[in-house]
């Protein structure tokens, strides 16, 4: 499969090449489709090869001509790529699917993103849709994840309060035991604490537990996850729910709860580059995520958890019904969290609270 050099990092792509010390290069990639199609489509995400692969291969046979490259990065890392090829007006890809939704809307709002508009995104409600230029396609919830061979159903935490008081007690079997992303380095994990702190007055007192217990912040899901199952942590906070969810399908020692104080609800974003040269496979991409197709593509890699919404629901109505969900929306309002001092003070006051291991 071949892609214009210009996607390469040359001496004259200014733009993708001014900071390798900043950006570390993608954490995987996968093609779809003919491998000399008449058409090409590149797409940067970071969402899972494991989890967007069968996605992709659903969309890439109605797309008989189109040869697909998929990389996966790191949220940050892909940001600051997005970032400084805008601003050198280089090439950086034909869409931009990430987590970090709040980087999303930024590079939207700093001109970097070309809308696209179609009846399917039309019909998407006010939150999942800005300006016509970034679109939540997924449906993934932050939740707690457990270890059912170490922790009883009866002690595991269904709220936050529910986890600090596991945390509270002076030597408490839980010190050292929980973890959850490492907000400096993981752009989601940045997003759902600094929800956190908007939605939840026990946020104070759970950095506070935090702290006091030794809770370890780490990198990423995968980590966590392997972590959790290994019993090297009992308990994992805020994990993004559709890799909990599959990695539960297939590993009974994980457990997955969705909080019942509430419940972040993140759509990942996607968006068109100003610099995309083929804007048109990448509205059919989008279009696809929101069709019946897609949906059901989406949903059998657990990127669309359902909460007891019909047959084969993630979380069943009695669980669903003891959460409020809370969306998370693509919105001016996210930008409040990128704010450069406001960032600073909330790593600073994290940086405080936690062991990194």
């Amino acid at each position: 499969m071949t892609f214009p050099r210009s996607l390469t990092c040359r001496a004259v792509a200014v733009a993708l090449c001014l900071a390798p010390a900043q950006v570390r290069p993608q954490e995987a990639v996968a093609t779809y489709g003919p491998e000399a199609g008449t058409d090409t489509l590149l797409v940067r995400g970071t969402t899972d090869i494991e989890a967007f692969g069968p996605v992709m291969s659903v969309f890439a046979a109605t797309e008989p001509d189109l040869a697909i490259r998929y990389e996966q990065w790191g949220s940050n890392d892909l940001y600051r790529l997005a970032n400084d090829a805008c601003r050198h007006g280089a090439a950086l890809a034909d869409l931009v699917i990430s987590s970090a939704v709040d980087q999303q809307v930024k590079l939207v709002n700093d001109g970097c993103a070309q809308p696209f508009r179609s009846d399917r995104t039309e019909r998407l409600p006010a939150a999942a849709n800005w300006r016509s230029e970034v679109f939540g396609v997924t449906r993934e919830p932050a939740v707690i994840v457990y270890n059912r061979d170490l922790v009883s159903a009866e002690e595991a935490p269904r709220t936050r309060f529910e986890l600090i008081d596991l945390l509270r007690p002076e030597g408490t079997r839980f010190a050292g035991r929980v973890a959850t992303y490492d907000i400096e380095v993981s752009g989601l994990g940045y997003l759902f604490a600094f929800a956190d702190a908007q939605q939840a007055t026990s946020f104070g007192s759970l950095l506070e537990a935090f702290g006091r217990s030794g809770a370890v912040a780490t990198c990423c899901s995968a980590e966590i996850l392997d972590g959790v199952a290994a019993g090297r942590w009992l308990i994992a906070y805020n994990v993004l729910g559709s890799y909990a969810l599959a990695r539960a399908s297939r590993d009974r020692r994980i457990v997955v709860v969705a909080p019942h104080d509430y419940t972040l609800v993140l759509s990942r974003a996607a968006l068109i580059p100003k610099s995309a040269r083929n804007p048109a496979a990448a509205g059919a991409l989008i279009d696809f995520l929101l069709s019946d197709v897609g949906r059901r593509a989406l949903a059998a890699s657990r990127l669309l958890v359902s909460f007891g919404d019909g047959e084969g629901a993630d979380f069943d109505q009695a669980e669903s019904a003891r959460t409020s969900l809370r969306p998370i929306p693509l919105s001016p309002a996210l930008l409040v969290d990128l704010d450069s001092q406001k960032r600073a003070l909330f790593l600073e006051r994290w940086r405080n609270s936690f062991s990194k291991r």
